[in-house]
C-alpha cells in the first residue's frame, strides 16, 4: 500500500469559478497561473480553462515557457516582465505579452532586434501600491513612446490594487481615480482587477480582469459563505494508527498537547514537509469520515495527530480532509497565522490527482 496522502484537484470546480468570476466582471479574463497555478498544476489548469479564459498570466518567462512547451497556445501575460534581452526575444517568438514596469525593461524593448508589431506590452502604472510600476505622471509619455515604437503591436494600461480585499478601505477607490486621471484620453484597453477587485469593486471593472486566488476557490475577502466559489484543492490523507491517551499524558513533538480526559488519537500520514502548516495549533479543524474534528498536538514533518474521541466509527483507514469542501483553506490559514495563498502554493511531495474536466478530455 502506498502512502495515502494526496492533493485532489477538482477541475470542474476550477471551471465553475472561472465562469462565476467572468459573470461578475464581464469583459475579458486572464487566468493567473503563477507558482504552478498556486500549487494546483499550471498545465492541467490551463487546459481545463480552454474556452473559459481569454488568456493566461504567469509571474516570469520560464513559467510561460513551460506552458508553451506543453502545447498551450493561448495568450500569456508575463507579470514581472523581461529580465534580460534574451527574454524579450523569446517573448516575441513565443507570442508572450510583457508587462513593462521599469525603465530598464523599456530600454530592453527599444534595443531589441524584432519585427514590427512583435510585442504586446502592458504598461504598469503605480497607482498607490508602490511596489512596481511607473509614476502616474509618466503614464502619458511612456504610452506615447511605446505606441511610437514599431516593435510594439499594442499597449494595454494596467495597475495593481494594494488593499482590494478590504472593502471598507478607500485606498482602492483612490487608486482607481488616480489611474483614471493618469491615463485619461489614452487609447487602448485597461486592466485593474485582481480577485478581490473582481469580487468587491465593480466600479473598478475594466476591459481585462486578472483573477488568481479566487479561481482556486479561496475567497480573498475571507467571507464565511456565500461567495459563489468552489474549492479546487482537497488536501487529504488517512488515519494509519491510533492510541488512547490517559488524562495527564502528553502527545507528540515538544509535548505540545496534554490530555485532560481519556483521548483517542489518530495518527495521520501528512505533515509540514507535505505543505501542511507547522504553525497550525491544537483545535485547527479537520474532517474525519466527513465529520469535523480537530488537530491535537504539534504538526510533525511527516505526520500529524487528530482527535478521534467523539468519532466511534473512525479508525485506521479513515479518510481525513485537511482542507477542501468541508474544511475551508482560509479557516486553516487563519488559525495558522498565514494566508490561503501560502498554504496552497506550499503543497509538495504528496501526489497531485486531477479529477473532472481534464481527466475526461
Amino acid at each position: 500500500m502506498t502512502r495515502p496522502s494526496v492533493a485532489r484537484i477538482d477541475l470542474d470546480a476550477l471551471r465553475h469559478n472561472a465562469r462565476h468570476l467572468q459573470a461578475l466582471h464581464g469583459g475579458r479574463q486572464l487566468a493567473v497561473l503563477k507558482a504552478d497555478a498556486y500549487g494546483h498544476g499550471a498545465v492541467d489548469c490551463a487546459r481545463a480553462l480552454r474556452g473559459l479564459s481569454d488568456g493566461l498570466a504567469v509571474a516570469f518567462v520560464d513559467e510561460a515557457r513551460a506552458l508553451r512547451a506543453a502545447g498551450l497556445t493561448a495568450p500569456i501575460l508575463v507579470l514581472e516582465g523581461a529580465f534580460d534581452a534574451d527574454e524579450v526575444t523569446f517573448a516575441a517568438a513565443a507570442s508572450l505579452w510583457l508587462v513593462v514596469h521599469q525603465d530598464r525593461q523599456l530600454h530592453l524593448i527599444e534595443q531589441a532586434s524584432l519585427p514590427d508589431g512583435a510585442l504586446q506590452v502592458w504598461l504598469k502604472v503605480d497607482s498607490g501600491m508602490h511596489r512596481a510600476g511607473f509614476a502616474p505622471e509618466r503614464a502619458r509619455e511612456l504610452h506615447q513612446r511605446l505606441q511610437a515604437d514599431p516593435r510594439v503591436g499594442s499597449v494595454t494600461l494596467m495597475s495593481h490594487f494594494a488593499r482590494a480585499d478590504e472593502p471598507g478601505c478607500d485606498l482602492t477607490a483612490r487608486q482607481t481615480a488616480l489611474f483614471e486621471q493618469a491615463t485619461a484620453g489614452l487609447p487602448g484597453p485597461r486592466s485593474l482587477c485582481n480577485s478581490a477587485g473582481v469580487l468587491a469593486w465593480p466600479s473598478a471593472h475594466r476591459d481585462w480582469a486578472r483573477p488568481g486566488i479566487a479561481l482556486y476557490g479561496a475567497d480573498p475577502l475571507l467571507r464565511p459563505q456565500g461567495c459563489g466559489l468552489r474549492p479546487v484543492m482537497t488536501l487529504a490523507s488517512q488515519v494509519f494508527a491510533e492510541r488512547w491517551l490517559a488524562p495527564g499524558e502528553p502527545l507528540g513533538c515538544g509535548t505540545g498537547f496534554t490530555a485532560t480526559e481519556p483521548t483517542r488519537v489518530g495518527l495521520v500520514a501528512l505533515g509540514y514537509a507535505d505543505g501542511y502548516p507547522r504553525t497550525a495549533p491544537t483545535g485547527t479543524p479537520v474532517a474525519v469520515e466527513g465529520r469535523r474534528s480537530r488537530l491535537i498536538g504539534r504538526v510533525s514533518m511527516d505526520m500529524l495527530t487528530v482527535d478521534l474521541t467523539g468519532l466511534p466509527d473512525a479508525g485506521i483507514g479513515s479518510p481525513v480532509e485537511l482542507w477542501g469542501a468541508q474544511i475551508p483553506v482560509n479557516e486553516v490559514a487563519g488559525l495558522a497565522g498565514t494566508l490561503a495563498y501560502e498554504l496552497l502554493c506550499n503543497v509538495k511531495r504528496v501526489p497531485r490527482h486531477g479529477v473532472g474536466y481534464a481527466t475526461r478530455a
